[in-house]
């Protein structure tokens, strides 16, 4: 795709039919390609009506000649087969996020080994499954999740890279990680030779809270206020629309592939889910400047 920084003017796709966006019941993902020629995000929200469970996941591939769009398809695709399995009924969250993240790097490694170009297929991944009011979160990348409650940011995942290890070190300030050369070298992800170290997460979930699951094309341009506040939009549609576009607009014609997805509990969805109400059942999959290894 080449980019097009007046899109009306030159007859290219318009803002809107450049982001792919889709609502459910408290939630709200899309996903963009940027300046990119290919779309290597990818992301899917599933839900279970009579457990009232939800697994939200995104996945942002790497890898030359195709291997980014196939390792962020097989992190997806492993994902819909725990869930239709129901592993999330018999594990408590952690260890099926855990087993999620396994099982997608050992479906990479699979992958990677039928390819006949060399490519290796590798991606990072953000997973939050919520079961009733308990919350887990995995990551390994730097693939992000925030939580919220109203505007404050309660939890932030920490990135797999050598910019957030400079950050770790002093040598960086968190709001300089996005123009550090070195934030796409990644210290973790899914598909390398050895088995990916998981980063965990938990809390309790309360009405007023938000999730926002986002590729690094989306935190590079946004600040965590300005994703906290369109999170916590009533109508997610726009919120999450507004977000992908600035992140589209700040990242210009090289900008990266953007991926979002926004969950949030208002106190009216608190009350109205404890009473006889649920809502229905919905799930949604859809259908980049490369990393590189440190």
């Amino acid at each position: 795709m080449q980019a097009c920084p007046r899109p009306a003017d030159r007859g290219c796709p318009t803002m809107d039919e450049l982001i792919e966006t889709r609502t459910l019941p408290l939630m709200a993902a899309g996903r963009a390609r940027g300046g990119r020629a290919t779309q290597q995000d990818e992301l899917v929200c599933l839900h279970d009506l009579t457990e009232d469970a939800r697994l939200l996941v995104l996945a942002d591939g790497m890898g030359g000649d195709g291997a980014g769009e196939l390792a962020a398809e097989g992190v997806i695709h492993v994902a819909r087969r725990l869930w239709e399995r129901g592993a999330w009924r018999e594990q408590p969250g952690p260890l099926f996020l855990e087993t999620l993240c396994q099982e997608a790097h050992l479906e990479l490694r699979r992958r990677g080994a039928a390819l006949t170009n060399g490519s290796q297929p590798h991606s990072t991944v953000v997973a939050l499954l919520i079961k009733g009011d308990r919350c887990s979160w995995a990551h390994v990348g730097d693939s992000r999740l925030y939580r919220f409650q109203g505007r404050r940011c309660l939890d932030q995942t920490e990135d797999h890279s050598l910019a957030q290890l400079k950050v770790r070190r002093g040598e960086l300030t968190a709001e300089q990680m996005a123009s550090d050369p070195e934030q796409h070298k990644l210290l973790r992800g899914l598909g390398g030779p050895q088995p990916p170290q998981v980063d965990h997460g938990c809390a309790m979930l309360r009405p007023g809270q938000a999730f926002a699951l986002c590729s690094d094309g989306v935190w590079e341009q946004l600040s965590t206020l300005e994703l906290g506040q369109l999170a916590q939009r009533r109508d997610q549609r726009t919120g999450l629309h507004e977000a992908l576009t600035l992140a589209l607009e700040r990242g210009g014609q090289d900008g990266d592939n953007v991926a979002l997805i926004f969950f949030r509990l208002g106190w009216m969805d608190w009350l109205w889910q404890r009473g006889s109400g649920r809502w229905s059942a919905a799930r949604w999959f859809p259908n980049r400047r490369s990393k590189t290894a440190a």
